[in-house]
This record gives structure tokens, sequence and C-alpha cells, in this order.
């Protein structure tokens, strides 16, 4: 019984996991449709998974099915009718909300945008500890009785002992009969990682190009922490100046000054100076903008600080374009043409709207660096 509810379980977490995978898109353009639930589980509505079923109705009215029929008859109850338009009062269609943990989500979003493993860089390792259940010990809580193992011992000693009775099989275990599950704590050094994620606030990246930027980066997320289990997460605000803020902050400041893009790299690499060594750690910047910046020289300026500094000390250094009625683009053109369209640690996308969000994150995360 115990099996088949497990089996039952199992195959409709899979078929909850393929309707996600198919409508994949649906949940990454409609970034509200997801709820954090605690740290390391979401909620997702899905459609109600119907099962087949036969449904009886009336004996013997003629018609397809129930007797004589001739082609064309068609298959459902009486005439056809026109829709009349009204409002009804029947119960409408409602989806099934289901947890889900970043884990398996990630899995999904790999298997959907074929993104590869990441080969981790840096060596700053954390432990992770995780328990395994290896043996059989004579002592432990109910909770970990292992039953086929005690019903043996209690055969074995009332067999050895002659107060088994085969025609009346009774087996009591005592004390010393039990057998419970052990386990043993296994000790392991996993990579440890650093998101710095920047973002130009000026007037015009306006709400929907931060509302882009905030749901790249949850699934941003959600693929990298599936790949390190020590990873932290640092943000930067900018416009004419650049300023560290946390992760509320980050999405819901809108300022209204010019953009000089070198001021938030240059802040990106005086916190990877300060705490986070190159040969340590695995490092993931992440720069959003519209593609404005105030001149000609800053932008050599910020080609300069990443040709001499950051790029040799990050994995890869991933720049995404936010499409904006006032932005000009022009950043994204001048990383083009400076580092070329396939720089193996210089990534580029450009994201039109909520749409893009699937291919740029798979132009981002798609080489495993």
């Amino acid at each position: 019984m115990i099996y088949s509810i497990k089996r039952d379980h199992a195959r409709f977490r899979a078929i909850v996991k393929g309707k996600i995978k198919q409508d994949l898109k649906k949940y990454v353009t409609h970034g509200e449709m997801i709820g954090r639930k605690g740290k390391d589980r979401v909620t997702i509505p899905v459609p109600q998974i119907e099962i087949p079923r036969f449904r009886f109705g009336d004996k013997e009215q003629g018609g397809v099915g129930q007797g004589d029929g001739e082609p064309g008859d068609p298959l459902g109850k009486g005439d056809p009718q026109e829709g009349q338009g009204e409002a009804g009062n029947q119960e409408g269609s409602h989806d099934l909300e289901v947890d889900i943990s970043l884990q398996e989500l990630a899995e999904i979003l790999g298997e959907e945008l074929a993104l590869p493993k990441i080969e981790p860089r840096g060596h700053k390792t954390v432990r992770a500890k995780t328990e395994k259940y290896t043996g059989i010990a004579t002592q432990g809580p109910d909770s970990l009785r292992h039953f086929k193992r005690t019903f043996k011992e209690t055969l074995r000693r009332q067999i050895a002992s002659g107060t088994y009775n085969p025609d009346d099989p009774l087996i009591v275990p005592i004390r010393k009969d039990m057998r419970y599950r052990s386990w043993k704590t296994d000790v392991r050094h996993e990579n440890a990682a650093v998101i710095i994620y920047m973002m130009d606030v000026s007037g015009s990246m306006g709400d929907e190009q931060k509302e882009i930027v905030r749901t790249e980066a949850f699934w941003i997320d959600t693929w990298l922490r599936s790949q390190y289990k020590g990873i932290e997460t640092r943000y930067i605000i900018h416009d004419a100046t650049a300023r560290e803020v946390d992760e509320d902050t980050f999405f819901k400041t809108r300022e209204s000054g010019g953009t000089l893009i070198s001021s938030a790299y240059k802040l990106c690499e005086k916190i990877i100076q300060t705490d986070y060594a190159p040969s340590d750690w695995n490092i993931y910047p992440f720069h959003f903008s519209d593609g404005d910046n105030w001149s000609g020289e800053d932008t050599k300026l910020c080609l300069d600080l990443m040709e001499k500094s950051l790029l040799g000390m990050c994995n890869v250094f991933c720049y995404g374009q936010v499409e904006s009625r006032y932005g000009s683009g022009q950043f994204y053109k001048d990383l083009k043409e400076h580092f070329g369209p396939d720089h193996e640690s210089v990534l580029l996308s450009k994201i039109e709207n909520k749409e893009g969000i699937l291919q740029s994150i798979k132009d981002f995360l798609g080489k495993g660096k």
C-alpha cells in the first residue's frame, strides 16, 4: 500500500513537472505567477489535471453510440445552438497550486534550455553536510525502526528457543529484537560563488524594464544556486554615481539623473577586491541597462576596466540590454564592436520584452562557465 502511494505520488510529480516544462515560457514571462514559499520552495499554479472517466447517460435515446445511426449524425446531443453571449452562473476553471523546490525548477529550466553544468573556476569551498542511512543499529527512535529486520530477529530468536509454533505463527518481538536504521554524516566541500547585479536606475529605465530584470534575476539565481551550494548576492544601482543596496531597494529605486556606467564597474571592482579573492571565488557580474551612457569617454573607461581588471577576476561578465523607448542602445553596440559577438568571457544579450527573457538566460548561462 505504501509503495503504491509513493509510486502514485512520483507519477503525479512527473506529470506536474511535465506541465510546468510545457508552459515554462508562460511562467517566465509572467513572473508574478510564481510565489515564494520559504527559502527553498516556490508555489506554481498549474491547470487542473483531469482524470478520464466514463459517464453513463439515459438509455435507448438513439443516435451515434446508442443504436442505429447514419453517416454525418452529430456526436453531441440535440441541435447545435448559437452562443448567447450572456453571463453565466456556472463555476469556472481553476488552477491547482503546487509546491516545487527551486532545485526541481532549476532542473526544468536546464532541460528546456539545454544548459550545461557549470565548471567552477574558484577554489573556495563550503562545508555541506548530508545524512545517509547506511546500516542497522540495535538502538534508535521508533520512527527509524526497521520492521523487516526486527521481524527476522524475532523469528530467529523464537526458532532458536523453541517457542515458535508453525501452526500458530505468532511473532512477538522483545526489546533486544528491535532493529533501527542508522546513519552517518557525509561532509562535502562544495564551490562557492557570488553574483553581483548592477542596474541603471536613471530616468530612462522604467517599471517595465525593472520588472524584466527582476524576473530574469530570479531565474539566473535559481540556476546558479543549483550549481553552487555556497552563493552570495550583491546589488549595485547607478545613475551618474553608484552605490550598493539591498535587494528590495535594487528593484524599486528610480532616479532622474544622467548615466555613468563606469561608476558601477568601479564599485564592482572594489567589492571583488575587498571581499572575493578571484582565486577562491566564482564571480558573476550581471549588468542591466537600456544602453545609454553619458559620453564616449566614459564608455572607453568601462572597456578599460573590463579588459585590465574585471575580466581577469570573473568567470564571465554578462551585459543585458533591456529595450526602452528612451534608451539609445549604444553601449551594447560598443561592447559588441570591441569584444566581438563570440567572446568567451563577455556575454551580451538584448532583451526586447518579457518574451525575450528565456533566450537571454540561455545567452548568459549557455556556455557552462
